[in-house]
């Protein structure tokens, strides 16, 4: 697990809902049991702060980071995908890009990863399409200084027509495959996690869980029911993630706080 990924998570689905900060050494003592060392805890926050998401304050406890607008807006739209709270009825119309690769292979990778996450499929170099507009997609190509062409589109031949759209642009079998890739490894871990365990392996293992379906904003765009296979890998992968990720939740958010708090105390009683 890489840091930088390790403290997106982090903000996203435990700080995000606290006011999106925290002091360094909360930083790193929540990351600890996920065997993320100290220095590559700062080396990535560091990297945040160049990049824009986090920005440096001072709170009562010491030095800590804040999440930036920019991160904020990232972390909720992520977190409504990972936990499907932002659902839309699919209106029939795609989200249609026709754009200039950029010159670099370097820069192509980069817009290809970023197009993906807002899940968009390519068609062909040139051609991505989605099935929702994804959200700040007109930024994204400005910043990245692409030429492009937007349009709305809807196939002439209806959802079977749609379908074929959907099969070109996403490898729906590969997707399946790894849900239920998913699904195989993270159950031994989780099973393992009882009343019995301790809230610091409860958070480890549910962090994981959730560090593991993230991946999948990078890979499944999250197509509407109408444009999925039967018996779709992915609606049962989903189940499995909501219940873990319930269960582990109470335990996960005392170590939380446990170690949120203990900057608190050390400042209150310093403070004396």
């Amino acid at each position: 697990m890489q840091a930088r990924s390790a403290l997106f998570d982090l903000y996203g689905d435990h700080l995000r809902a606290r006011g999106g900060r925290a002091r360094v050494a909360a930083l790193v003592k929540l990351l600890a049991p996920l065997g993320i060392a100290p220095p590559a805890v700062r080396t990535a926050v560091s990297r945040m702060v160049r990049q824009g998401w986090l920005e440096p304050l001072r709170l009562a406890s010491g030095p800590g980071y804040s999440i930036t607008p920019k991160a904020a807006r990232r972390l909720d739209e992520a977190g409504a995908r990972i936990y499907r709270t932002g659902r839309h009825a699919w209106d029939g119309r795609f989200d249609l890009l026709v754009l200039e690769a950029p010159a670099s292979r370097r820069d192509r990778q980069r817009l290809a990863a970023n197009l993906t996450y807002l899940g968009y499929g390519t068609l062909d170099d040139c051609t991505w399409v989605a099935t929702r507009p994804g959200e700040d997609v007109d930024v994204l190509l400005a910043e990245a200084g692409v030429r492009y062409e937007r349009f709305t589109a809807a196939h002439a031949a209806g959802t079977p027509g749609a379908m074929g759209v959907v099969r070109r642009a996403w490898d729906l079998a590969e997707i399946g495959r790894a849900y239920e890739r998913f699904v195989a490894e993270q159950k031994p871990l989780l099973t393992g996690v009882t009343v019995r365990s301790s809230d610091e392996e409860a958070y480890a293992a549910r962090f994981r869980l959730v560090h593991a379906w993230r991946t999948f904003l990078f890979r499944d765009p999250q197509l509407p029911p109408a444009l999925l296979p039967e018996r779709w890998p992915g609606s049962s992968a989903a189940s499995f993630f909501d219940r873990h990720a319930a269960r582990l939740r109470p335990a996960a958010d005392r170590y939380v706080e446990h170690c949120l708090d203990a900057g608190n105390r050390l400042a209150r009683q310093k403070g004396r």
